[in-house]
């Protein structure tokens, strides 16, 4: 077998796996490069391999870097399974519409007003070819056995959002596990990461593997911004990832409205796609530990604004409210014209909630930055900038050595490090290797190993 790494790697995006056999070739995910240029550049090359040749993809879940390449398989002529958790489908299904929509509408924005070298840019791939591609797509269930040619498969349930599974798939006498993303033990919303079994070889997610989760409260930092936001009478614009985050803070909003911590203020989600997101939470009630009651109310106390017309509408609103809107990083979507308009209010606070890949607005904004790029103009920062710490849905290196412990992996197991920064995943290798038995390695992009 021979496993070679397409995406990844030395990042935390572009995840790409490409798995071959004597008799079978596949794909584990299909993630978009995000954050710095030259990685989303990688979007618009071609993957060296013969897609007529590919039989099918596995998809760890739904979140763009593991899934958002798929229409673009699509488009170049890829018609074989897509193999996922139901949940996974669901999410996808809204996640790659919303993402060729977002595509499209930045290039006729840069058409329009001229930004950049193409005088004609185009989408990377249009809302319909995303559409389309869910048809490719049969799902599984946790646990359920299944096969393509002589690969054998099944998920097992890894935490971090619905759907999301650890992939463990055996071939030629070999048993490879592909963390996926791994979710925390005690996260707020989400149930922990089952263990893992036996394996001959482990693909192994590090994006906090130098970093620790604070011990920090985050109930009470959330009431703390809105609080001092409210008492100045100012906005709280919070970008948000609508998978997960987007979930989690209104349910933590109404949670403390509910309690009297912070004052019962409107709170807008201004995000079609996490709206649609919140009834697939409440539909998968197996995977988080909300009641029905809590689902009712996160759904409920938010204002659901669908509409442009109605997200434009905004600038009339009376002082303090809230607004929830994607993207998580800043990198795109409709949270870029509330900056626009709130960022130079000293009386705004920007709560970010989640990772920072690097390159984005949204880690140029937390570490420092007095202003931003958005649409082809520098917008000046004059408004709080805070990090709403511990909503992360990974586990942190002693969460996942934790996880790595209670699982059945023989101690000398090989570990291929994947799916994080170079600082993190040469902190994940040095805490391996100094507390740990396991052989853990660096992947390096579009490296080959046979095993």
């Amino acid at each position: 077998m021979r496993i070679t790494f397409l995406g990844g790697t030395e990042t935390v995006t572009g995840s790409k796996y490409l798995i071959e056999t004597a008799n079978t070739r596949l794909l584990v995910d299909c993630g978009l490069f995000q954050g710095f240029k030259w990685l989303r550049e990688r979007n618009w090359k071609s993957l060296p391999l013969n897609l007529a040749s590919l039989d099918a993809v596995l998809l760890t879940h739904a979140h763009l870097d593991h899934s958002g390449y798929l229409p673009v398989l699509y488009r170049q002529g890829f018609r074989g399974p897509v193999y996922t958790h139901h949940a996974t489908r669901e999410l996808c299904r809204i996640l790659l519409a919303d993402s060729g929509h977002l595509q499209e509408e930045d290039a006729r924005f840069y058409a329009k007003h001229r930004i950049g070298r193409h005088r004609s840019p185009l989408p990377l791939y249009d809302r319909r070819t995303a559409e389309d591609c869910i048809e490719l797509f049969q799902t599984v269930g946790f646990d359920e056995e299944a096969s393509i040619g002589d690969v054998r498969f099944h998920l097992q349930p890894a935490g971090h959002i619905l759907g999301a599974a650890s992939i463990i798939l055996e071939a030629e006498g070999k048993k490879i596990g592909f963390s996926g993303d791994v979710g925390r033990p005690n996260d707020i919303f989400m149930q922990p990461p089952r263990s893992l079994p036996g394996l001959d070889l482990l693909l192994l997610e590090s994006t906090y593997g130098n970093r620790r989760h604070p011990d920090a409260d985050p109930w009470a930092q959330l009431a703390e911004a809105v609080n001092l936001t409210a008492h100045r009478g100012g906005v709280v614009l919070i970008p948000s990832f609508a998978v997960g985050r987007a979930q989690l803070l209104q349910h933590m909003l109404t949670t403390l409205m509910a309690n009297d911590a912070i004052p019962r203020l409107p709170v807008y989600l201004d995000s079609p796609m996490a709206i649609n997101v919140s009834d697939i939470y409440c539909q998968y009630r197996d995977q988080h530990r909300l009641s029905p009651e809590q689902c009712r109310a996160m759904c409920d106390v938010p204002e659901y604004l669908r509409s442009v017309a109605q997200s434009k509408a905004l600038s009339g609103q009376a002082y303090p409210h809230v607004i929830i809107a994607g993207s998580g990083m800043a990198s795109g979507g409709r949270i870029l014209h509330h900056f626009r308009r709130l960022l130079g209010n000293p009386r705004t606070t920007v709560l970010f909630t989640g990772y920072q890949a690097g390159g984005t607005r949204g880690a140029k904004m937390t570490s420092g930055a007095d202003a931003v790029k958005i649409h082809g103009k520098w917008v000046p920062i004059r408004a709080t900038v805070k990090v709403l710490e511990g909503l992360s849905g990974h586990g942190d290196y002693l969460e996942i050595a934790e996880w790595l412990g209670k699982s059945a992996l023989p101690p000398d197991t090989p570990i291929q490090l994947v799916h994080g920064e170079p600082e993190a995943l040469d902190g994940m290798r040095d805490y391996l290797g100094r507390h740990t038995a396991f052989r853990a390695e660096v992947a390096r992009h579009e490296m080959a190993l046979e095993l």
